[in-house]
């Protein structure tokens, strides 16, 4: 399969350059970057710190949709949406790992997933994806006398808050309850809040050095509690994940997917 990726230069994108190297059935077809970057033109391998792959960083993301057959995402709200126009114009596949979306931008995604394929999820690690699974049967099993606390730390660079993540954990676990989460999240405490209201889904933020990404569900009640963590020591997992999303997404047909799509963690 053709796999191109757009910020190939960056941080996550060498990583995904080279888990499309080493995975079976994978072809780096392209890989682009900003016109200011000083690796345009250089050979997508060789800047990932693999052998050269033959193919040059090129600027135009036009010519990178139309040259593959699947393009990974990893940058920016406002870029990723642009992406996703380009894949519907050109009916590429999409894998989109970004996080911090607006609602008008995840309306868009979703009208441009109408003529093509595109997996979307706020993780693409497997360990993260059975965390959901497990978080929304949990919370399905007990009723708002528990109470749901979401705890994630990042790296002091990471621009979004709460995580892409802990917003997907808060997602799971209001799915399990049968209730809209933006009408019981609880994002911000500061001063005097007050008790914690019954059937809240709290948020906790922390951020500091060089922490790829740790998330904490904590279920309490009086007497007891218990938590779910998953902790990434290395964003490969990530790049492993979508480099799989994308060999999935070959001859599926147009719509919005995520990786538990991917896994097979809905049947």
């Amino acid at each position: 399969m053709k796999i191109g990726i757009v910020g190939c230069a960056g941080r996550m994108g060498r990583m995904l350059v080279q888990a499309v190297v080493s995975t079976d059935g994978a072809e780096l077809a392209c890989g682009s970057e900003m016109e200011n970057s000083p690796f345009v033109g250089h050979d997508a391998g060789v800047v990932a710190g693999e052998e050269p792959a033959g193919v040059n960083i090129i600027t135009d993301p036009d010519e990178l949709f139309a040259s593959c057959d699947a393009v990974i995402d990893f940058t920016i709200p406002k870029a990723t949406v642009e992406h996703a126009k380009l894949a519907a114009k050109h009916n590429t596949n999409l894998i989109i790992g970004t996080t911090g979306l607006s609602d008008e931008q995840e309306e868009i995604i979703a009208e441009c997933a109408k003529s093509t394929t595109i997996i979307q999820a706020p993780n693409m690690s497997l360990g993260v994806n059975v965390a959901f699974a497990i978080t929304e049967k949990i919370a399905r099993m007990l009723d708002d006398d528990w109470d749901i606390e979401i705890v994630e730390m990042h790296h002091k660079h990471k621009i979004d808050a709460p995580s892409g993540t802990a917003l997907g954990l808060g997602r799971a676990a209001a799915a399990g309850r049968d209730v809209d989460l933006n009408e019981v999240a609880d994002k911000v405490r500061d001063g005097n809040t007050g008790a914690r209201k019954k059937g809240d889904i709290g948020f906790a933020t922390l951020r500091g050095g060089d922490v790829v990404g740790e998330h904490t569900v904590v279920f309490a009640i009086e007497g007891e509690r218990f938590e779910i963590t998953h902790k990434a020591t290395s964003r490969v997992i990530f790049a492993r994940g979508a480099v799989r999303g994308a060999i999935w997404s070959e001859g599926k047909p147009a719509g919005l997917f995520d990786m538990q799509d991917v896994l097979g963690l809905k049947e």
